[in-house]
């Protein structure tokens, strides 16, 4: 029987090694899922939200332990796992509290005389997940909240690397409560992958994960016509406008670029700065990121700890390679230290263009690509030059105007105005163009697997 073993990547120690399931016992988990389903899908809304009440309240009451686990599986800094906690433990409670009214029948009409008529939001079955690393809970939590309010069940593939974190929610939703087949995690290879997404129990797909995984993964769901949901990567784009403070762009620059290690899809990536104030944020934001402590990811000094294994590692450190072979100029950073564990520097890349990979691509890791606009037209410009359409930002003293550039202008799901921040349960979370596509939180996320049923009254 094949395994996997995580690594711990600060130390390169081995954690756990866990056997591979054989395509046999992960459509035996599917049918369970699909039985227990059978008879969630009986509840009322109301009848579910305490279950996702109480499975918040046990990440709560283990949010250090959890923290820790995260941190020896992908080197998360481990104040940031905390702060990952809180904000899976506030997305339940959000659909707990929101769900049975977002998701309660809708009268309307129908007909010229006005008949009435009913829309209701009914579950589906079993909706597969697929999630990647860089957040070990809250990728799932965010899907599993959604899909157990919307009456649905859940079968989890997570990353290879924080196998432990995915079977440690498991346990924790069956200590809250939750039917114990409900919610599956499976462990399994990407051939069995492939033939879950086209077992007839399965009736719908979601992952967030990179462009290229996405193609696959949705071209699978197609064949089998099953409706997917894609949060992929990004490259996203952080405008400093002429009127811009420039005090508060560098400090949420660095804070958007560094935040968990680099390795978040909503990270600020390409700064686009105007001529006017290029050479006053340059020498700034440098400064500021030559400052940056890296080390222990445990140690609460620790501002930026190793990237999550040495293959995220050599992905990185040949991206900047290739940018600086093409001419592009590191203002500091680009050397490894020499030293244990899969640590990447606070990088910034300058003189940057088209073709190269800190200009075309996601690079998921402590590097900022700096990219020179000559105006605000100009920068706007920029940062929609991209295929990828996730998340921005813009700096400007002139908010009213960022709203506007941001509204009409930035091709992209989510901008954020003079700020950085991670997900909100309230508002809506997914991107355009490469980055995917369906929406999460906001109640959103609620409705993108359900049968939207019109029924007609006489």
């Amino acid at each position: 029987m094949s395994t996997i073993t995580t690594i711990n990547p600060a130390t390169e120690e081995e954690i756990r090694t866990y056997d591979i399931m054989t395509e046999r016992e992960a459509m035996d988990r599917v049918e369970a899922c699909h039985a227990a389903f059978l008879e969630w899908r009986k509840l009322a809304h109301q009848e579910r939200a305490p279950h996702l009440s109480k499975i918040g309240q046990k990440l709560r009451e283990n949010a250090e332990d959890l923290a820790a686990l995260m941190t020896s599986e992908t080197g998360k800094l481990l104040k940031d796992g905390l702060r990952e906690i809180k904000i899976c433990a506030a997305i339940l409670d959000y659909t707990a509290q929101n769900g049975p009214r977002m998701l309660a029948d809708e009268e309307r009409t129908h007909g010229a005389d006005g008949k009435r008529g009913v829309v209701s939001y009914q579950p589906i079955g079993v909706i597969y997940s697929i999630q990647p690393w860089n957040f070990p809970f809250y990728q799932p939590v965010r899907v599993l909240a959604a899909n157990l309010m919307a009456g649905n069940g859940c079968v989890l593939k997570h990353a290879s690397i924080c196998t432990g974190s995915g079977l440690r929610l498991r346990e924790l939703c069956i200590e809250a409560g939750l039917p114990e087949d409900l919610f599956q995690v499976i462990v399994i290879d990407h051939d069995t992958s492939d033939a879950l997404i086209a077992h007839p129990l399965v009736r719908g797909v979601t992952l967030t994960g990179s462009d290229g995984a996405g193609r696959h993964v949705g071209a699978v769901a197609a064949r089998a016509l099953k409706k997917t949901v894609l949060e992929l990567g990004s490259n996203d784009a952080y405008l400093v406008l002429e009127d811009a403070d420039i005090d508060t762009a560098v400090k949420f620059s660095v804070m958007g670029r560094l935040y968990n290690n680099g390795e978040t899809c909503i990270s600020a990536k390409r700064f686009i700065v105007t001529d006017k104030v290029y050479d006053a944020f340059v020498e700034s934001f440098v400064a500021q990121m030559k400052t940056i402590t890296m080390g222990d990811p445990g140690d609460e000094e620790s501002q930026l700890g190793p990237l999550s294994s040495r293959d995220q590692f050599d992905t990185v450190k040949g991206q900047v390679e290739a940018s600086v072979a093409k001419g592009a100029k590191i203002l500091c950073g680009g050397k490894a230290p020499d030293r244990t564990g899969a640590y990447y520097p606070a990088t910034v890349l300058a003189d940057l263009a088209p073709g190269m990979p800190a200009y075309d691509d996601e690079i998921f890791g402590p590097v900022a690509s700096i990219i020179r606009a000559r105006d605000d037209e100009d920068a706007m410009r920029l940062a929609n030059d991209s295929r990828y359409g996730l998340g921005g930002g813009i700096f400007s003293r002139d908010e009213e105007r960022a709203f506007r550039l941001a509204r009409d202008h930035f091709d992209t799901g989510m901008v954020r105005i003079n700020s950085f921040g991670a997900a909100d349960p309230n508002m809506p979370f997914g991107g355009v163009k490469d980055s995917g596509y369906g929406r999460e939180h906001g109640g959103f996320g609620m409705k993108e697997f359900v049968n939207v049923k019109s029924i007609f009254l006489p």
